[in-house]
């Protein structure tokens, strides 16, 4: 079974390490120890929990798009037709490309709080090397 370590589970939550912590001292989360006696947490059971935050978080609106990226909008490009927006979200680069017409309606320039929502027919899961 796959073991994180508190520093691993965090980046994969998109949190710090300290907000891990306190979440297994409260009983939010469950973890053991490895042989060197550091705590860790069983991958089911970060999964588990990582599946819970996603479905709580999920509960606002009725969608068949599943994959949701809140973020800031870190950079808009446009031009007479159309709109490029950058967000980051977490450790993660989302980029969209949309007409002009939405962009403005949306009001997104840098320093905007949105949510990527993402409905894809094909989308690649690799392995970390």
């Amino acid at each position: 079974m796959t073991n994180f370590r508190i520093s691993e589970a965090a980046e994969l939550l998109g949190v710090s390490p300290d907000t891990v912590r306190r979440w297994v001292d409260g009983g939010r989360l469950t973890a053991g120890r490895d042989a060197q006696g550091h705590r860790v947490i069983a991958g089911a059971d970060l999964a588990a929990f990582a599946r819970a935050q996603v479905e709580s978080a999920d509960g606002e609106g009725r969608s068949s798009a599943r994959n949701r990226f809140r973020g800031i909008v870190t950079e808009v490009r446009r031009d007479g037709v159309m709109a490029q927006v950058e967000l980051a979200a977490g450790p993660f680069r989302v980029v969209s490309l949309m007409s002009r017409q939405a962009a403005d309606e949306l009001g997104l320039e840098p320093g905007v709080l949105a949510v990527a929502v993402i409905k894809s027919t094909n989308v690649v899961v690799e392995l970390p090397r």
